[in-house]
C-alpha cells in the first residue's frame, strides 16, 4: 500500500525530497533526461506540501522561480496548486488559466 504525499509528516517528506534529489542526480548523470524531469517535477511537488498555502491569497501576483521572464496572478487556491494566469514583461496577461504547484511562486511582487 503506497502512502499519499498529503498523509505524510514533515520529517517524511524531508527524506523523499532527499532521496528524490539523488534519484534526479543519478539520471543526470547516466543522460537520463526524461526522468530528471520526472525527478524534478516530483520535487516540485512534495516542496509544495511543506508549504502553508495560506501564505497565498487570490488576486495577489509572484514571481516564478523557474521562469524569470514571467510573473503568476492566482485566481485561487486549491490545495498544493495555486491556479492563474501568467503575465509577460509587459505586463500581457495570458488568457489560459494554468495551475502551478506552490513550490515554483517566488516572491509577491508589489
Amino acid at each position: 500500500m503506497t502512502i499519499r504525499y498529503s498523509d505524510y509528516s514533515v520529517e517524511q517528506l524531508r527524506e523523499e525530497l532527499g532521496k528524490l534529489k539523488e534519484k534526479a542526480q543519478k539520471a543526470e548523470q547516466l543522460g537520463e533526461i526524461t526522468k530528471v524531469a520526472v525527478y524534478e517535477r516530483k520535487l516540485q511537488i512534495v516542496a509544495s506540501y511543506m508549504i502553508n498555502p495560506d501564505e497565498f491569497n487570490d488576486g495577489e501576483t509572484y514571481q516564478l522561480k523557474n521562469d524569470p521572464g514571467h510573473l503568476f496572478q492566482i485566481n485561487y487556491i486549491n490545495g498544493i496548486m495555486a491556479w492563474g494566469n501568467r503575465i509577460n514583461l509587459l505586463g500581457q496577461v495570458y488568457e489560459e488559466e494554468e495551475a502551478i504547484p506552490l513550490s515554483l511562486l517566488g516572491d509577491k511582487v508589489k
